[in-house]
């Protein structure tokens, strides 16, 4: 059975250097330091909604080089439950994953149960798509609940709006998001690290204290008082029992990321990022695209938000895309991405190639022996045939989706190499010039 290894996490909290620019657009690439490795950014996380990337395996995902993962706070909490994966030694030991993981604050599932869900001024109420049983989650409980998985990185709540959506709306989310954000700030700060805060808040250390900590960061706005307050009474009763239920939790410190809402008005992007800049977060994503709008407008908002953010902090764009997406938004300043396309496309029989979408199910694929690629370096495109694909997915058999996923996960993730690569060596301009001449699915291969 996998067990985390004593020892392995050389980093104990988030750390984000930038290596290198891109002189014509605002392409970086940079190294993302957690305490389980080290993430080469640009970096594409494959999304493991319940603690698994479906049909692939975890050795397999290591031998593809993903770098980092995605976890779904609400599918994880409803089953098996954050308890359950706290007591296995976080999402870590849970899923036998020794690299990081990122997990999301379920607030964009939520939202997303039409007529189950009632956001108040506490959190939202809503009913599990599992049983109908009914749900409380605010932004404290979403932060305690991702402290329990122990992610490397985890979110606020934020409330996510579809696009088309009134300005009162779009207000009202963005004002939401920014309370919630404060409230799960002074949470975190008070339960991010049992080991340290109860210890160290009690012998007044003040190199880890509150206050100590607000200097050093820069993040203006965190009173030590209040903080120290909200760690003290049942707050550090809790705090203790979760470290003796957890030893290796002081290891494993999770850092908190913000989220600026907007939809894509750039007068509500700059006040939400205004308002996550001066609660101050280590890194900061980008929420409430990728939700209908226009593709133009997502790139749009992207650029205009990403140059609101400080220079100094990752960047995540959440929920986006295809792989030129990526290429177009990387331009515009972002260092991190998830999607369930890859994935959730190759289940229906969709592969992503260097010459576009190929949806291998088709008949005209029945006596075509070439691979789903022939410029693609996977394990698939290496040994299997288009034709054999078609069959499986003919017949039914699992190994059909299961191959396509291996196929668009590397591709996805060659396809953030190529861009790294491009940015190094001062030839991103050119690369996504030819992305942009070979249409928004194919990535060339040369």
């Amino acid at each position: 059975m996998f067990k985390p290894q004593p020892g392995r996490e050389t980093e104990t909290r988030l750390r984000f250097e930038i290596t290198s620019r891109d002189h014509a657009t605002r392409a970086r690439t940079g190294r993302l330091h957690t305490p389980h490795g080290i993430v080469e950014t640009p970096a594409f996380m494959p999304v493991g909604t319940a603690g698994s990337i479906k049909g692939v395996a975890q050795g397999e995902l290591e031998e593809l080089g993903v770098q980092m993962l995605m976890g779904n706070t609400y599918h994880l909490y409803l089953r098996p439950g954050h308890e359950i994966v706290r007591e296995a030694g976080g999402l870590h030991g849970f899923m036998a994953w020794p690299r990081p993981i990122l997990t999301d604050s379920g607030g964009f599932q939520v939202m997303s149960l039409k007529g189950l869900t009632r956001v108040t001024e506490d959190g939202v109420w809503f009913r599990s798509h599992l049983d109908g049983s009914s749900h409380f989650l605010s932004p404290e409980r979403a932060v305690e609940i991702q402290l329990a998985l122990g992610a490397d990185i985890i979110m606020i709540l934020d409330e996510c709006v579809e696009y088309p959506a009134s300005a009162e709306t779009i207000r009202r989310a963005v004002e939401l998001t920014g309370r919630w954000a404060r409230r799960a700030k002074q949470y975190y700060l008070a339960h991010r690290d049992p080991a340290t805060y109860d210890v160290e808040a009690q012998t007044g250390n003040q190199e880890w204290s509150p206050g100590f900590q607000e200097s050093r960061t820069g993040v203006p706005g965190n009173e030590p008082s209040r903080v120290a307050a909200a760690g003290s009474g049942d707050a550090d009763t809790a705090a203790s029992a979760l470290l003796d239920r957890s030893p290796d939790h002081h290891r494993q410190v999770s850092t908190l990321f913000g989220i600026v809402q907007g939809g894509v008005d750039k007068n509500f992007r700059r006040r939400s990022a205004d308002e996550m800049t001066e609660i101050g977060f280590e890194g900061y994503a980008l929420g409430g695209l990728a939700v209908g709008e226009p593709k133009a407008e997502m790139y749009d908002m992207a650029a205009y938000t990403a140059g609101l953010l400080p220079a100094d902090r990752p960047r995540y764009l959440m929920g986006v895309g295809t792989p030129a997406d990526l290429a177009e938004c990387v331009a515009r300043g972002i260092d991190l991405f998830d999607c369930v396309m890859p994935t959730r496309n190759a289940r229906n029989g969709t592969a992503f190639t260097s010459e576009g979408k190929l949806v291998v199910k088709n008949a005209r694929y029945a006596r075509d022996g070439r691979p789903l690629d022939a410029a693609c370096g996977c394990p698939v495109c290496g040994r299997y045939s288009r034709q054999y694909l078609r069959h499986l997915f003919q017949a039914g058999e699992m190994l059909g989706p299961m191959l396509t996923s291996q196929h668009n996960i590397y591709f996805y993730l060659d396809t953030m190499r190529k861009i790294r690569e491009a940015i190094d060596s001062g030839e991103f301009e050119t690369f996504l010039s030819r992305i942009r001449v070979g249409g928004l699915d194919g990535i060339p291969s040369s």
